[in-house]
């Protein structure tokens, strides 16, 4: 079974699964990406104004869908009759368990600027602890507040990451524990990765789609590479795999 914490070489994980090929965070760009060799995948999760856990980057669904509006003030009935590309609904957190299996890893974003429990977090750790998901799954945020609740909800198997794009928010990691940090990959260097060994986290950089840049990372020992482009990234460092 993969686990984040089992993995011999560095991971690959398809951000908003093969998103370079099919529509982001669609069933057909996950199921892909898995089909590409991708150890598993990530993507972005919100509330249906039910309370659903759907899988879409924006608060608005003018950008990646035919709709309108934001997505909390639509239900998951409502949400799944749009198309989110090429005749691809938005799919539940829920459909995406079911349709890529166990095997595989999961890096759950919580897409929420919330200062409160806006019930986001509960409802992922619900139904990852549903699907017996927890050693395959991380939830990850930009929000630090976001990360706190999960970590609160989700049983200690499952992991949390802090996600950054500046080293100014590198603070919020001694404030909220964590297992794992999420940089962008132009963060990273010898400096970063002795910081986060010092700390004890692994360390999945995004996003990633040249493969020289990638070559540079997992010389300074990243543990996962978060791309758009999985058989690409997978081929490039990884040829001599079977």
């Amino acid at each position: 079974m993969n686990e984040w914490a089992s993995g011999q070489r560095p991971f690959i994980i398809g951000h908003r699964g093969a998103s370079a090929e099919a529509p982001e965070n669609t069933l057909a760009a996950f199921l892909l990406a898995q089909a590409q060799g991708a150890d598993g995948i990530e993507f972005d999760v919100q509330l249906s104004a039910d309370g659903c856990p759907v899988v879409i980057h924006d608060g608005n669904l003018a950008r990646t869908t035919n709709g309108r509006g934001q997505v909390q003030d639509f239900t998951v009935a409502a949400l799944q009759k749009l198309d989110a590309g090429h005749g691809q609904p938005i799919p539940t957190l829920d459909e995406v368990f079911e349709s890529l299996g166990p095997n595989f890893l999961y890096n759950v974003e919580l897409k929420t600027a919330a200062l409160r429990d806006n019930g986001l977090a509960t409802a992922v750790a619900d139904r990852i602890q549903a699907h017996n998901l927890a050693q395959q799954t991380v939830v990850s945020s930009f929000n630090p507040l976001a990360v706190r609740y999960a970590r609160r909800y989700l049983p200690p198997s499952a992991w949390v990451a802090h996600l950054s794009y500046k080293r100014r928010f590198q603070f919020k990691h001694s404030l909220i524990p964590a297992q794992a940090v999420h940089p962008h990959y132009k963060m990273v260097d010898a400096a970063y990765m002795a910081w986060a060994s010092k700390n004890g986290w692994r360390v999945n950089v995004w996003t990633v789609d040249d493969p020289a840049e990638a070559q540079r990372l997992v010389g300074l020992g990243v543990h996962g590479i978060i791309t758009n482009k999985p058989k690409f990234m997978r081929e490039a460092l990884f040829s001599d795999e079977n």
